[in-house]
């Protein structure tokens, strides 16, 4: 089945959902090019969560994506975290930060039944998940609705199983690309492989659309992508500079600069794997580190930093999600953006 087929949508590229760097307006820019706009919601609460459903069903100009994790969230271990406050001491007493203030929590949450009530509502065209997928009756509940379910794999074992497991379409998300990891089999990223390698094997072996993922930025690699028998693209740091994302002024500097050219997996800010700009907490401390507590938990004592120093002008504790590819970075409208990546696939 043809991508835009499945999806319902005019093009086969769906924006890859960044959470922290937008909201449901860029979402409804690349709907109204005719692509798949999708909204991050694994750090959203229920009330934003449901606001900006509201605004999605009354102005969306076709299919959207909501994107959720599907993660387990593990249990605190206090040694690992004393260790973790250890390591970050130091910055805390260069900002005058009080390290004993530091609050408990995930920052991430998985999906659920509560979730799942709430968006049944409004009966999602689509559905992804990052990290796996929820367990069968969840998905099934969605395909009730005749929402369809994507999910990212970044080996050809997690395609399988992804396939087995319900999902309508899988996406190939290469080493190259931005933000987390989806990998959910495994979290050793040396099995992981770039997007013009995964794809063609997750193509030979799945029965249904493989979208690819990492490292296209213009529309060139969209149509290598295609030429290769990708269905479809999805691309998320093309879109970081648009008007918009709520990309940071710190990001968006940062994505213009020479540093942009050095991006690295790094487990610093979340606990879990994911691919950012190079800072100076990621040199001195990682980039990847067997100090922080797995994911999600290793952002609840990071985030005072990044905020202390965000307010003296400074990206040094800020995750700086990009992928490998920052060339197609551009301040233009998301929508004439999104036609410009397609331009060159019939």
């Amino acid at each position: 089945m043809k991508l835009t087929d499945l999806l319902g949508t005019e093009l086969p590229l769906i924006q890859a959902p960044m959470a922290g760097v937008q909201n449901s307006a860029l979402a409804l820019a690349v709907c109204r090019a005719g692509g798949l706009g999708s909204l991050p919601c694994a750090m959203l609460g229920a009330d934003a969560l449901r606001a900006e459903l509201e605004v999605l069903q009354r102005e969306a100009a076709g299919p959207w994506n909501l994107n959720f994790f599907a993660h387990q969230t593990p249990a605190a271990d206090e040694a690992r975290e004393q260790a973790w406050r250890a390591a970050l001491a130091p910055y805390y007493a260069e900002f005058g930060l009080d390290i004993d203030s530091i609050q408990p929590g995930a920052g991430r949450r998985p999906f659920d039944a509560e979730t799942l009530e709430l968006i049944s509502t409004y009966r999602p065209p689509v559905v992804s998940f990052h990290f796996g997928l929820p367990e069968a009756a969840m998905i099934e509940r969605i395909k009730g609705w005749g929402g369809k379910v994507l999910s990212t794999a970044t080996t050809l074992a997690e395609g399988l199983w992804l396939q087995a497991n319900g999902a309508d379409a899988v996406i190939a998300q290469g080493l190259e690309a931005g933000g987390h990891r989806g990998h959910f089999l495994s979290t050793d990223v040396s099995l992981q492989m770039g997007t013009f390698a995964l794809l063609p094997q997750l193509l030979a072996a799945l029965d249904i659309p493989v979208i690819a993922a990492g490292g296209i930025a213009d529309a060139n690699g969209v149509a290598a992508a295609m030429a290769l028998g990708a269905s479809g693209v999805q691309i998320g740091t093309a879109y970081l500079l648009c008007p918009e994302a709520t990309t940071s002024a710190l990001h968006r500097a940062a994505l213009q600069s020479e540093a942009a050219q050095h991006t690295a997996l790094t487990n610093l800010f979340s606990g879990g794997a994911a691919r950012g700009i190079v800072n100076r907490v990621m040199r001195e401390l990682g980039p990847i580190s067997d100090l922080p507590p797995p994911f999600p938990l290793a952002g609840t004592a990071i985030t005072p930093l990044r905020t202390a120093a965000e307010k003296a002008g400074s990206g040094d504790f800020s995750p700086l999600w990009a992928g490998q590819n920052v060339t197609g970075c551009r301040a233009e409208p998301a929508e004439s953006l999104t036609r410009a990546l397609m331009a060159l696939v019939g």
